[in-house]
């Protein structure tokens, strides 16, 4: 089931870049379609510039001077079609787990960088989908939250341990949003947080993501 979803993600946000256009803005801070393209693109072919995504220093380097050299040189439109074509065939087995989180978030990233987007309805499955990836997730982005006992629900679940601390914050959405919320996407999120005033502001604040 998460493979089949991946894949409309996928679809979805090809459509979606196309119907933008290479210039169009994305929440990743300096990147427009083109460079949210050619990330994708690089991500599943080229295992020295994946490094760079979750490795800091030369790595990172050379991962950015990569997406801003095929954004600029590959046309937008092979870019895409690329990405549609699905992951390469020893990517296929994992694409499930490896990709509904990176497309979905990368879908938002273009639909929420416009001033009047609103959530998308009709995702039971695909937030069911997402859900599994929240705890574990959500503790590797939030590494550098101090002294926060972090819990994440459902709206009308039950919440879920992430982190220990000394300040209790419950954060609540549904896992799409609170998957938004922790990859940095915090303003164009729609998050609850609840519990010690000060817990919540280092939350709100503290450097967040990989």
């Amino acid at each position: 089931m998460s493979a089949q979803l991946a894949q409309a993600e996928r679809a979805a946000l090809c459509d979606l870049l196309l119907d933008v256009g290479p210039d169009a803005p994305t929440l990743c801070e300096g990147w427009t379609a083109a460079h949210m393209a050619a990330h994708l693109v690089l991500r599943e072919r080229r295992p020295d510039v994946g490094l760079g995504l979750v490795l800091p220093g030369p790595f990172a380097r050379h991962a950015a001077r990569a997406t801003e050299r095929t954004a600029g040189q590959v046309p937008f439109e092979r870019l895409v079609a690329r990405i549609r074509s699905g992951p390469p065939r020893l990517i296929r087995l994992v694409d499930g787990p490896m990709n509904i989180v990176e497309f979905f978030v990368h879908l938002e990233d273009v639909r929420r960088a416009t001033d009047d987007w609103t959530p998308r309805t009709g995702l039971d499955d695909l937030q069911d989908a997402l859900w599994p990836f929240q705890k574990s997730g959500t503790k590797l982005r939030t590494r550098r939250v101090k002294d926060v006992e972090l819990w994440i629900a459902r709206p009308g679940g039950e919440p879920m341990a992430v982190r220990t601390g000394g300040r209790q914050v419950t954060a609540t959405g549904d896992p799409g949003e609170l998957t938004l919320f922790f990859f940095g996407r915090r303003d164009q999120s729609r998050v609850e947080l609840t519990g010690d005033p000060d817990g919540v502001a280092e939350v709100r604040s503290a450097p967040i993501g990989f």
